[in-house]
């Protein structure tokens, strides 16, 4: 099996259990993967739960579609992150509904959304700046995304939802599910007394697991 069949196979594999599980719905979200000569993402329209891997949609380093359905409209996105983080391997973007329902709160801290809940989150995700809101497609977007992206592997789009990049899909997809699973406990600890972990103890989780 060649290296591009097999990110197919699993682009497919880990989007149908994202939306069996409710992280995903309809036709939101995508996912893409960085291959030898180029990237594969999930196409416009589609839906996580029913991808034909034979239709993922193949582009060039230069973001030209090759074969397969036209991509995602929200391509500028995952390429913003491809070209600010060399080291990146795969891009998760949700519209997952607990993350969703953050990026609309009012007094969250801009340059970190989510306070240290849990040592996993700090070493998945760390840093999670809100980027300004924008219409879909909007290039600012893609712009605002680019900005951040050298320094943050995870941003969440202010009434949107998240982009997560990963060394491999794996970790792309782990990321968002731990940012989503994070999202919902501050959602539930939010009008609660909460002890979050310490700044000693985040900055021992960041230099042992540094993204």
């Amino acid at each position: 099996m060649s290296q591009e069949t097999k990110m197919r196979d699993d682009i497919t594999r880990l989007a149908k259990s994202m939306y069996d599980r409710g992280l995903t719905f309809g036709s939101s979200g995508n996912i893409s993967a960085r291959i030898e000569d180029g990237w594969l993402m999930t196409p416009t329209g589609s839906t996580m739960g029913n991808l034909n891997p034979a239709k993922i949609s193949k582009l060039d380093n230069e973001g030209n579609l090759i074969s397969g359905d036209p991509p995602t409209k929200e391509t500028f996105l995952h390429i913003a992150m491809y070209e600010e983080r060399p080291q990146t391997g795969a891009v998760v973007h949700l519209h997952s509904t607990h993350s969703v329902a953050v990026s609309c709160l009012h007094d969250i801290n801009p340059k970190n959304v989510l306070p240290p809940i849990t040592a996993y989150y700090v070493m998945k995700i760390g840093t999670l700046p809100l980027v300004p809101y924008f219409p879909p497609g909007d290039l600012n977007l893609a712009r605002a995304v680019r900005e951040m992206a050298s320094d943050h592997h995870a941003v969440l789009l202010a009434n949107h939802g998240p982009v997560v990049a990963g060394k491999s899909l794996e970790d792309a997809v782990y990321a968002t599910e731990e940012l989503e699973e994070t999202a919902k406990l501050f959602l539930m600890l939010k009008d609660v007394k909460t002890r979050f972990l310490t700044d000693e103890q985040v900055a021992a989780l960041q230099e042992k697991f540094a993204n």
